[in-house]
This record gives structure tokens, C-alpha cells and sequence, in this order.
């Protein structure tokens, strides 16, 4: 027994040595790290502190860009869906959590806390070689620092950094070199992503946006009613529109998130189901948006009298119904804030066909789901040439109301390139071509009477966009967004993040937006808005309205990024110009604003300034 229980210990003994070992091998960097000399320990000092800025800067990157700092490739919207990936927001660009996209679909991009944590370290490492150490430099010290990675966790009241990096000081007998650096830096971040994950959801399971949008629509807008009168009941589409706008701005702004909804008019913009979150909705008329009206023209919605047709007359009155179908798209900016932090993302709200679409969060359904693509009863013969008349094969597709049909590609043969194809038989649809390294072409065509169409097709050329600010390059904090407008549509390009585009030969009316650092404060206000509503009773079937009153509390806004340069210009740009690849735009600047006075004076300034081109 007793040399059982000899054995039994030098087996524990053993056992310690081994983890001892184990865990002095794993924290060697720790355990033996020499100390830092009093004469060094301001570099280091430094270098933490500039760990702390980058991660500073980060976080609030982070929470200004819906928790994204990278922002993946840009796509652009169009008429029917005008959304691209970013809502621009007071100078910066906000991916949308939620958007419909060009081709229709209703598509989500949240990113994680493990997401939004990568990117974080990516911002950070890159930022290290920001990191000046030119100051102890010139003290005498020896300093040399080689990043090899950031690790970055966020907690809900921080967010905690590991860097990977070698920095190396010596100065006269001293000398220390470090492997590893930490910080910490006091955050609510991670509580206001789960805040607003909370706020996403609930919108995406209740659609509390599309009720509130359906709800201000049925208030505001012509719908379903009657008006006793023998005459049409004529409405400007424009000013249906503008009423809308102002009134989605209005209410959508109201909304607040509690965990018990109060009474009044007050309780009717109280979300529940999210706790008290401390966020609000902003919405502005000018962001992109789409409302189409139907039955409506461009200019007029009518309701056409009934009862003073003949043989109506025993009716002894006339009256005026009107239906109207509205598909509405528009953006909203969700902010939370906590103190001086600020997390917000954009989403889109839509309302089809009076209603709020699908909460299922995958596409946007059509009021009629045929396939109308599988009913292939006309015929068409389809050639595609270029510029010069030389035959180029080309992808053709028919778009017969909102779905659009794949018909085939022309082929080469005898020097013409033709397609011969089946399509669905529909009135003013639009018969699509396309081909790569050519502007996309499309031309209005009714199946059920035409059976022939030929598409001249414009070379398009990649080229790199410069844009020089009093002859210099962009300086660093500052963007410029560049539009080329002709009668196919318009190219942006985001400088310096993205400065790719196609052109073609044709005409342009080109845009530069220089923004940069400004230090203008928009003070809090608050403003009492009217407008009419039908009243109550049986005068409000007579068309009589009453005036109702709301108090709108806009807070203090901080814009830090202001339009600082650019201009406007037009020019014919020829295809021999755009052979070199490369455009570069001259502008000028404007004074950096310093109050709201200042800043819509640089607004007024900027479309009396020109746009300078040479290419190459």
C-alpha cells in the first residue's frame, strides 16, 4: 500500500510539472517579458494610445455605416427599384440592411457581431501605419513596428483589441521589443446592435413601417371614396405625390420604440415588442423612392362623374368613384444612440398594391403570379449591329410588365446576326439587347402586332475617372461622387473608393459632388404642421375637411460631411476620346461651412461652377 501511494504522488507531481510547463510555454510572452525601461515607456504609451484612436475611429465608422466598414461592391438602382446598396446620408454611405434590388427581389444583408468585429480589425490594422513615431524619432529613439494582425471582440459595454505586432525601441544601453499589445475601449456598440437586430426583426415579423406607410397613404392620398358631384374629380399626380412625401416624412419621424404603448395620439406611435430602445425613424423626401399611381398619367388622376350619362337620370344626383392602386417604395434611416454613439441602418418599406407586402422576408410577390413567360405565342425576327453597322451577337429578352422573358441570342451567319424566337404576345412591352462591351439597348414593342426589330448597339469602354480639386488629387477625409447623365441613363462613380465606369460616345451632362470635413451644427426646432382631413359625419361625405395640427420636434444634428466642391458641365464625348481608358475632371472648391448660412451658399454656388475634362 505504501508504495501504491508512492507512486500515486510522483504521478500528481508529474501531472503539475507537465501543466506548469504547459502553461509557462503559452504565456512565455507574458511571464517573461522584460519590463519597459522608464526612458522607453512613452513610445509605448503612444503606440497604445494610437491602437485606442484606430479603434475609436472604427467604432464610430462602424456604427455610422449600419455596422459595416467595408462595403462591398456598389450596385446601382433604376427606375422601377432606385435603391443601389448605400443610402447616402449626410455625406456618408450606409448599407441597407433591406432594399429591393434592381432586379425586383427583396434581398437582406445584416451583418453579425462576428462581422462587425472582423471588419473592425481590418480598419484597425490598416490604420497602425498611421501610428507617427516621427516625434521620438527625432528624441533619439530607434523605433520599428511590423503589424501582422488585430483580433477585435465587442462585448456590449466595449470592445476589446488584440494586436499582433512587433514593436522594437531602443535608445542609447536601453532596448525592449514587444509582441503583443491590448486595449480596451468603453463602447455601447454591442448593445446597440442587438438593439437594432431587435428594432429589424420586429419590423420584418410585423411590418410595423408598411402599416404606418398604409395607414398615411388612406390619410393623405386619394383611394377608395366617392364625391357627390356631376363633374370629374381631377387630381395633379404631382402634388398626390409631394402630399404623400411630406406626410410619410412627417409621421415616420413620430415613431417611437417603448415597452407599453401610452394613450392619445402619442400611443399611436408607440412600437411595442422591442423594450424601451432609444432610436427614432427618419425619412427625407428627396432620398430615393418610387410611387407609382394607378390608373394615373404623368400629370392627371381622374374620376370620372357617374349619373349624368343618358338614362341615368333616375338617379336624381351624379357622383364620382374612384379607385386608386398605389405601389409605394421608399427608404427609412433607423438611428439609436446611447450618449455621444450613434448606430443606424437603412431599410426599405414597401407597400403593394395599397397593402403591406409579405412578411415571409423573401420576394416581393406580384398581385397576379402568372408566368406570363410560358405563354410563347407571337413571333419576332431580331438583328443586332453596332455602331458601324457590323453585326454583333446579342442576348435579346422581353419584359412584359414587371417580368421579363429570356428569348434567345442572334447568331452570325452570312455576316448578319439574327435570332428567329418565340414571345408572349403583349401590348407596349420592351424588347431588351445586350451584349458585352456594348451599351444596353431596348425599344418599345407590342407582340401582338409587330414581328421584326433591329437594335443598333453603342460601344461602351471601361474607363478610370481622376478628379482634381484647384488642380490637386482628393485629399484624404474627403469623397466625390461623379455622375455622367445621357439619354440611356446615368454612371456613377464613387471617388477614390470606386472610380470605374463605362461610357460611350454620346452626350453627357456631367456632376461632381466634392464632399469633405465641415463644422455645421442644424440647432434642434420644432414646428407645427396642417393639413386638411375629411370630417366627420355626413359632412365629410359632402367633401367638407377639417384642419388637424401636429407638433414636429426635429433634434440638434451635427454635419460633419458637407458638399466642399464640383461642379456641372456638358460635353459630346467621342469614341476616339474614350479609347485611353482614362477621364480626368477638373473642379473647384468652396470654403469649408461653418454654419447653415455658409452651407446653402456652397449650394448655390455649386451649380454656377464648371466641370474641366481631358481624357488620356
Amino acid at each position: 500500500m505504501n508504495k501504491r501511494g508512492q507512486v500515486a504522488i510522483f504521478v500528481i507531481i508529474a501531472v503539475v510539472l507537465v501543466g506548469a510547463i504547459l502553461v509557462a510555454v503559452a504565456f512565455r510572452e507574458r511571464i517573461f517579458t522584460k519590463s519597459v525601461p522608464s526612458e522607453l515607456q512613452p513610445v509605448f504609451d503612444y503606440y497604445t494610445a494610437c491602437i485606442e484612436q484606430e479603434m475609436r475611429g472604427a467604432i464610430e465608422l462602424a456604427g455610422l455605416q449600419g455596422g459595416r466598414i467595408e462595403l462591398g461592391i456598389y450596385e446601382p438602382g433604376n427606375d422601377y427599384a432606385p435603391f443601389s446598396t448605400e443610402l447616402q446620408f449626410l455625406g456618408t454611405r450606409v448599407p441597407y440592411w433591406s432594399r429591393v434590388n434592381a432586379r425586383g427581389n427583396f434581398v437582406q444583408d445584416v451583418p453579425t457581431r462576428v462581422e462587425m468585429a472582423n471588419d473592425m480589425g481590418g480598419f484597425v490594422k490598416d490604420g497602425l501605419s498611421r501610428c507617427d513615431f516621427s516625434a521620438f524619432r527625432e528624441q533619439g529613439f530607434d523605433v520599428t513596428l511590423d503589424v501582422s494582425d488585430v483580433d477585435v471582440s465587442v462585448e456590449d459595454s466595449r470592445v476589446n483589441v488584440d494586436v499582433s505586432s512587433r514593436l522594437s525601441v531602443s535608445k542609447g544601453d536601453a532596448s525592449v521589443s514587444q509582441s503583443s499589445q491590448s486595449a480596451v475601449v468603453e463602447s455601447r456598440l454591442g448593445a446597440m446592435h442587438t438593439q437594432a437586430l431587435s428594432v429589424y426583426n420586429n419590423e420584418q415579423q410585423e411590418l410595423f413601417l408598411e402599416r404606418y406607410a398604409v395607414d398615411v397613404l388612406r390619410s393623405y392620398a386619394p383611394v377608395d371614396g366617392v364625391s357627390v358631384r356631376c363633374s370629374p374629380e381631377i387630381w395633379r399626380t404631382a402634388d398626390v405625390v409631394q402630399n404623400l412625401t411630406d406626410a410619410l416624412v412627417a409621421n415616420m419621424g413620430q415613431i417611437r420604440f417603448e415597452r407599453t404603448k401610452r394613450s392619445g395620439s402619442e400611443g399611436y406611435f408607440t412600437v411595442t415588442g422591442v423594450g424601451d430602445v432609444p432610436a427614432r425613424i427618419v425619412y427625407a423626401g428627396e432620398w430615393p423612392h418610387r410611387i407609382e399611381i394607378t390608373p394615373a398619367s404623368q400629370t392627371l388622376m381622374i374620376a370620372e362623374p357617374v349619373g349624368n350619362e343618358p338614362g341615368m337620370g333616375i338617379l336624381g344626383f351624379c357622383y364620382a368613384p374612384y379607385h386608386f392602386v398605389y405601389d409605394i417604395n421608399f427608404p427609412v434611416m433607423v438611428q439609436l444612440y446611447d450618449g455621444d454613439e450613434v448606430f443606424q441602418f437603412p431599410l426599405v418599406v414597401v407597400v403593394d398594391d395599397n397593402v403591406a407586402r409579405a412578411s415571409s422576408g423573401g420576394g416581393i410577390t406580384l398581385a397576379n403570379d402568372t408566368d406570363i413567360c410560358s405563354f410563347k405565342e407571337g413571333n419576332v425576327h431580331v438583328e443586332s449591329y453596332d455602331n458601324s453597322l457590323r453585326a454583333v451577337e446579342a442576348s435579346v429578352r422581353y419584359q412584359c410588365f414587371e417580368q421579363v422573358c429570356d428569348v434567345g441570342e442572334t447568331e452570325i451567319r452570312d455576316g448578319v446576326a439574327s435570332l428567329d424566337a418565340a414571345l408572349p404576345v403583349c401590348v407596349n412591352g420592351q424588347l431588351i439587347a445586350e451584349s458585352e462591351g456594348y451599351v444596353r439597348s431596348s425599344k418599345l414593342f407590342s407582340s401582338n402586332s409587330e414581328t421584326s426589330a433591329e437594335f443598333i448597339l453603342e460601344k461602351s469602354y471601361p474607363m478610370r475617372v481622376n478628379v482634381k480639386v484647384d488642380g490637386r488629387d482628393i485629399v484624404l477625409g474627403s469623397s466625390a461622387i461623379v455622375h455622367f447623365t445621357s439619354v440611356d441613363g446615368t454612371a456613377s462613380a464613387l471617388i477614390p473608393e470606386q472610380n470605374s465606369i463605362e461610357l460611350h460616345e454620346g452626350y453627357y451632362n456631367v456632376s461632381v459632388f466634392v464632399y469633405g470635413n465641415s463644422s455645421v451644427t442644424i440647432p434642434a426646432s420644432s414646428r407645427q404642421e396642417c393639413v386638411k382631413v375629411p370630417s366627420g359625419g355626413i359632412a365629410g361625405l359632402f367633401g367638407a375637411t377639417r384642419e388637424n395640427c401636429f407638433d414636429v420636434t426635429l433634434p440638434a444634428t451635427n454635419v460633419d460631411y458637407a458638399l466642399r466642391g464640383g461642379g456641372v458641365g456638358a460635353s459630346y464625348i467621342l469614341a476616339s476620346e474614350l479609347e485611353d481608358g482614362i477621364i480626368n475632371l477638373y473642379v473647384a472648391s468652396l470654403l469649408e461651412p461653418r454654419s447653415l448660412e455658409q452651407l446653402q451658399t456652397n449650394f448655390e454656388l455649386f451649380n454656377s461652377m464648371d466641370v474641366e475634362m481631358d481624357f488620356g
